[in-house]
Formats: structure tokens, sequence, C-alpha cells
């Protein structure tokens, strides 16, 4: 028997506990043919000599906004500190394309202006067109008075995709709240791309597919969209239909908060039509349902149990009224959903644990893998109720270091509950599924950055390490970034490990990953050579095969955002 891939001369983690390492590696088809020594490993029409590097299955992203890709046509404000910044960035930018009605831009801070939101006066003079700037997570807009007149809003006219601050004479800021869960609706959607040329469809799908392009280098062979519009489930069968599927999506469909039954019977409509129709190579899958339980801790309005430290009496608030979410993921358990519930305040994974319970007791399901994002401030009581739920809890290990948290959500928090901030390494201990993620482009889809954040929570340059007795090892965090991915999803079954008869979806990475164990910022130097999925190479560096088509650039972690305070997240 002559198969078509034998790579040899490799470190092969496989985390199948039959056979945990081996030295060669075979692919036939689509699929793994061969795992064992080389001295026993079949002849192959193409053999490849890894020298030494290390093998691992596939990355699996569970969290990565492959739609928020950056846009070419937009500023970017990675790395601006200061309003001083901001302002010079747009105004070159507006003179350098007179083309654009528009001058968008995107990933500003909340810091820009120290003390208060920033406002529509202070993007005066840079440009008579209207300004129209995102922040870094997508939860606020923030306009220029143009932007005000042209969207009718300093005329009283309200906006379907967010809610527009106004000051005490109700004049509008020009600053704009709760812009991510309203943006995804349909009327929030439809305005969108009507009045704001960076939501074209056209626009999305470039982001889209420099999004996968980059997925596919750094090693991901399956990528979670975890908050997909209805309408917009066409940009990733049109990206299908034109081979640009390099990595295989899975598609979390968004579910609004008001959504009614009719809605939600659209949603089933479009999983089940998709499943009747699915691509016989399994590169996209529509399926499970993103939802809010809270907000985000950076602007006070993730919910709390007690409250921020910084802001007494304030404890932030749900995203559904009262324990509506109990009520809303007991019905689309009914319905045979998955759920990916946002939710970072203690209180908000409470709500959302609760919810998840109620809907098992109610309904008899069992195995359902609902699952849980972000988790960054969880109350001791709460971490057992992941594995004794079957809950998984989608993590992002970037999201925990120094350089992204110190100011803000550490003052919001208070260092009495920094003990409870992104407990890895416990959930972990608990037997609970974490599944590892990047959560681009809030954080570096590159999950090298996140092997190293969760080895050291550090910053990227090493210093100000902090509750480090939640640090996770590599083998772990490798083994949450593969066996954990794919248990979350339901994709066990074939992929996540490396053993005869699964996807043949694997990575060679530049180096013994293993050898930087100790220094883990080594790993930062280290890159995926070779990426498999489906048993074709998607994409190579060019050491070991023929290089492909060139890398799709992380501005994040190539840009100078690695300096900058971030907020979270979606």
């Amino acid at each position: 028997m002559s198969i078509d891939t034998l790579i040899t001369g490799a470190r092969v983690r496989t985390f199948d506990p039959a056979q945990p390492w081996a030295e060669a590696i075979g692919l036939d088809g689509d699929r793994i043919a061969y795992v064992g020594t080389e001295a026993d490993a079949p002849s192959a029409r193409r053999t490849i000599e890894a020298e030494g590097r290390l093998v691992t299955p596939g990355v699996i992203d569970s969290h990565n906004h492959l739609l928020l890709g950056f846009d070419e046509d937009a500023v970017s404000l990675e790395g601006a500190h200061t309003l001083i910044e901001v302002r010079r960035r747009i105004a070159e930018f507006a003179a350098r394309r007179p083309d654009l009605t528009w001058i968008c831009a995107e990933n500003a801070v909340y810091s820009i202006v120290e003390g208060r939101r920033p406002n529509a006066s202070d993007l005066d003079g840079l440009t008579d067109r209207p300004v129209f700037v995102t922040t870094y997570d997508q939860h606020s807009v923030w306009l220029n008075r143009q932007a005000l007149r042209v969207l009718g809003i300093a005329g009283g006219v309200d906006i379907a995709w967010g809610r527009s601050e106004r000051d005490a004479d109700g004049e509008p800021t020009g600053w704009v709240t709760d812009f991510y869960t309203s943006a995804m609706t349909i009327a929030g959607l439809a305005e969108l791309q009507r009045d704001i040329p960076m939501y074209s469809p056209e626009r999305r799908y470039r982001k889209l597919l420099s999004s996968i392009r980059m997925a596919t280098a750094s090693g991901i062979t399956t990528a979670v969209e975890p908050q997909v519009p209805l309408a917009e489930i066409g940009l990733f069968q049109r990206a299908l239909a034109a081979g640009e599927l390099s990595s295989r999506v899975i598609t979390a469909l968004f579910h609004p908060v008001g959504a009614d039954g009719a809605f939600r019977q659209r949603l089933k409509e479009a999983v089940t039509d998709a499943a009747a129709s699915a691509d016989p190579d399994g590169l996209l899958r529509l399926g499970p349902l993103k939802l809010y339980a809270d907000d985000v801790i950076e602007p006070h309005t993730a919910l709390m149990l007690e409250d921020y430290a910084n802001r007494r009496g304030v404890r932030g608030r749900p995203s559904y009224p009262g324990r509506e979410l109990v009520e809303v993921i007991s019905e689309l358990d009914r319905m045979g959903f998955q759920t990916h519930t946002h939710a970072t305040g203690d209180a908000g994974i409470r709500l959302a644990l609760d919810a998840i319970e109620q809907a098992g007791l109610r309904n008899g399901t069992t195995d359902r893998r609902h699952g849980i994002v972000h988790v960054e401030c969880l109350h001791p009581d709460d971490l057992p109720r992941f594995r004794q739920l079957g809950v998984t809890a989608a993590m992002q290990p970037r999201h925990c270091s120094p350089d992204l948290v110190a100011g803000t959500w550490m003052e919001n928090v208070g260092e009495d509950r920094w003990s409870r901030a992104w407990r890895f390494k416990s959930l972990l201990d608990s037997g609970a599924t974490v599944a590892f993620s990047s959560d681009w482009q809030v954080g570096e889809m590159d999950p090298l950055v996140g092997l190293y954040s969760a080895a050291t929570r550090a910053g990227l340059d090493g210093a100000d390490a902090w509750t480090t007795s939640e640090t996770v090892g590599l083998d772990r965090s490798l083994e949450a970034y593969t066996v954990h991915g794919a248990r979350a999803w339901h994709a066990e079954g074939d992929r996540g490990r490396l053993r005869q008869g699964m996807l043949a979806d694997l990575v060679v990475w530049s180096d013994d990953l293993y050898r930087h164990e100790h220094d883990p910022a080594g790993l930062l130097d280290q890159h995926a050579e070779l990426t498999v999925v489906g048993g074709r190479f998607a994409h190579s560096a060019g050491a070991l095969a023929a290089p492909t088509a060139a890398r799709a650039e992380d501005p994040v972690s190539t840009g100078s955002g690695a300096d900058e305070e971030h907020v979270h997240t979606h």
C-alpha cells in the first residue's frame, strides 16, 4: 500500500491516550492513514522530512470574529493612545482618500480622552465628511458632527444599531453604546449597510477572506465565527463556492435580545437547510447560537454580584430583562440548539450557568454542550458548575495579559476580586472543557500568542505577570486548543487528535515548541510552517514544501497594537 503523504523525522504530539507521541504520520486522501514509528511507516508518493519539528492536531479557534478583520479602506487606530494621535491619523487618511464619502476608523480605545468619553467635538476640523469610529471591542461607536447630521441623530432620530448618548440638554454627544449587539440585528445591519460604507457586503466579504487566510497561515484548521447575522450567512456560502475557505468554519448565528418564536424558527430553518446541503468536504457548518448574558467590565456594564470597586452602587446590567435569559436558553435547548453565551462579570456568568442548568432540568436534555464565552471574573462557587453541567468555557488566554487589563479592568473589578480573573488552570483542574481561542480581532489571531499568554500571564514583553497561580503549561494549552476545541463543538469524532481515520487536519510548527516550555518567550518567534486541512497543504511557509499564497498580515501582532491598553470583548 502506498499513501499520499508521509511526514517523518517529527515529534508528533497526537493527544491520543493510546499513543501520545509518534515520529511519523501518514495522510491519504482527507484522512490520517498512519501514526507511529518511521520504521513501520508505509511507502508514500510524497515524503516530508520534518527535521525534529513538532506536529500537532490543527488548532481549533473557538471564538474568532472572521467578519471583523481589518478594512484597508478604514483608518487603523491600533496603538493610538492619545486624542492628538487619533486626530492626526484620521486627518491624514481623509486627505489621502478624497474618494471616500465616509471616513471610517477602527479599534479606538476608551481611554483616548482622560476622565470622560470622547465626543463629537473631539473630531472637529478634521474633514467635512462624516466620521464613524468603532471601539476596539466593537461595543461603542464615536461620530463627528457631520455624521450626527447625516444620520439624523442630531435631529432626534433613533438608530437601530445602537443607543446614542445625550447630554443634559438632550443633545447627542457623538458617542453610541450597545453597538455590536444592536448592529447584528436585522434592522441594525440593514441600516448600517444602507448608511455606512464599511458595512457593505463587499467590504465585509473582503474582511472574511483576509481573516480566513490569516487563520490558515496561523495553524488554525477550524475557526468558529461566533456572531453571524442571518443576513450574512451568504458571505460564507459565497466563500465556500469560490474555493476560498482554506480552513474549516463553524458559524454561530446571532440571536438578538427580543427575538421571538418566529425568528427562532427562521434560525432553525437556516441550520436545517444548511445541514441538508452540507458541502462534502465539511468546510462550512452552521449551528450554535450566540447570545449575551451581560456586556463588558471596562465601561461598568458587565453584570457583577457586588458593586464595582470604583463605582459605588453600580453592578452593571443583564442583557435580557431580569432573568429572561433563563427562559430563552430553555426554549433554544428544547429546539435542539447549542448556545454560545457571552458572559464576563461574575453575576453574568452565574446567570448563564443558571439558564443552562434550568434548560437541562426542564427539557431533560443531556450532552448539549452549551458554552459560555470569556468567563473573565468567575466566583469560586460557580467554578465547579462548568464540569457538573457539561458547559464549555470558551476562553482567550491573551485577554488576561497585564498590558491589556492593567488600569481599567483591574481597577473596576478591584484587587479583592483579582483571584477570580481568567481561571484557566482551576477550570482545567476541575475537569471542565476549556476551549482556547483568540477573539480576533480583539486579540491577536496567532495561537502562539495564546500559548505564551497562558504560560506566563505576562505582557508580550514578559513584564508584570499577575495571578500566576492560574498559568497553564504548553501541553495543557495545546490540548485546550485541540482536544477541548473539538469536544466543545461535538467534533471529537474526526478532529482534535492525530490517529488513524481522523481528518488530516494538522500543523507542522517551525520548531519543536516543547523546547520553549521553560522560556515561553521563544514561542513568539515561531510560526506555523505547514498547515494541512483535509490532507491538503493549505499553507506552507516554504521550508518543507513549496510556499502557498502570501499570508494575510495580522496588524495586531505585527503593528504597534501590542503595547495598547485594550478593552474586551464580544
